[in-house]
């Protein structure tokens, strides 16, 4: 899918998701971790193009077009709809700086491919002249109007539908929300488990140097103790030998720095310890996000389940309204009856009065 003739121009790694083809509202990852996403440029063609590798596929492979859009939905989070591919892709990126600059630059693509359309334009309508003569013409739209005694009653009728559309509108659009705050907590699980691996893998190196360390630490304290009875038995002697003299002051000077060197290393311990107490706080913070993803699937649920329930209520209103105008009519229907038998009453009785 990529030609010797693409260079690439721009490269960063984001977690990728598609938009589900079902619902056309949640996200669906398209690996479990991050990934390299590139701005390639064909010079032959001038065309800009998203590409982006999961093992041997493609997972992105977009053209850019001057009509497209990139959108920030988040502080970590963007998306551009793809008609050509017939998807909708997002992004999520490990920090806001990193979301920034590809926004920046799809920008600058979308600006270069307008550019590039333009100019092709251009050469087009020179080579061909018959094109600069066409013309379009808009056509005014039909007014539709109503008049009669039924027309109140229309209006009526659809400012309700329009209420009800509004309702149903609300509460879809509070459930895009809810999927949007996912998709956000989504990307943040994938950045955690990220960071989890790579503080578990610093955690088994370091877990492996403390035990190095250890080790080194234990001959390093039997040495010591040698030395120390070494010199208990110089000191015993009592001798004045200059020889035994500086002997004394070499193994003191040995010792010294030997428990220098014991210091540091009862540092380093320390230290790996509350890098091992960093990871902890990361498996927590990893867990509350867990909470977090579970608490808007409930939410989510109950949302649709108030979507259902409104549209129920929507049809029962619309059966009882029918049913209603149909008991109208009827009785209007049976008023005209009566009327009409009453004006044959009132005509007999004139002409019987005449009579």
């Amino acid at each position: 899918f990529l030609s010797c003739r693409e260079q690439p121009i721009f490269s960063t790694r984001a977690h990728v998701f598609q938009i589900d083809p079902a619902t056309k509202r949640n996200w669906i990852p398209a690996s479990k971790h991050a990934l390299t996403v590139s701005y390639f440029y064909d010079a032959t063609r001038n065309v800009y193009r998203i590409i982006s590798v999961g093992g041997t596929k493609a997972i992105i492979n977009s053209t850019i077009t001057p009509n497209m859009t990139f959108t920030k939905t988040s502080q970590k989070f963007g998306q551009w709809a793809d008609s050509r591919a017939n998807t909708v892709y997002g992004l999520g990126f490990a920090s806001e700086q990193h979301l920034s600059q590809f926004a920046e630059k799809f920008q600058e693509v979308k600006e270069a491919a307008r550019l590039a359309r333009e100019k092709s334009q251009d050469k087009t309508e020179l080579t061909n002249p018959a094109l600069n003569i066409t013309s379009h013409q808009v056509l005014p739209s039909p007014i539709i109007s109503s008049n009669g005694p039924g027309e109140d009653k229309l209006f009526r009728s659809q400012s309700a539908d329009v209420e009800i559309t509004t309702e149903k509108e609300r509460l879809k659009k509070m459930l895009s929300e809810g999927s949007v705050s996912e998709v956000q907590w989504e990307a943040e699980f994938f950045s955690l488990q990220d960071n989890n691996n790579k503080l578990v893998a610093a955690l088994h190196e370091a877990n492996a140097n403390v035990d190095q360390w250890k080790k080194q630490l234990t001959a390093y304290q039997e040495e010591t103790e040698t030395l120390r009875q070494r010199v208990a038995e110089l000191e015993s002697q009592g001798t004045h030998d200059s020889s035994s003299e500086n002997n004394k002051e070499e193994l003191s000077q040995t010792l010294e720095e030997l428990e220098l060197l014991l210091k540091a290393k009862d540092e380093e311990i320390q230290m790996l310890k509350s890098q091992k107490c960093g990871r902890w706080e990361a498996e927590g913070e990893r867990e509350e996000t867990l909470q977090k993803l579970q608490e808007l699937e409930a939410r989510n649920a109950e949302l649709e389940q108030r979507l259902h329930l409104a549209e129920q209520t929507l049809a029962e209103t619309l059966a009882e309204r029918e049913k209603m105008h149909n008991e109208v009519t009827k009785v209007a229907e049976i008023m005209d009856v009566k009327i009409f038998e009453l004006s044959e009453l009132r005509q007999g009785l004139a002409k019987l009065l005449e009579s």
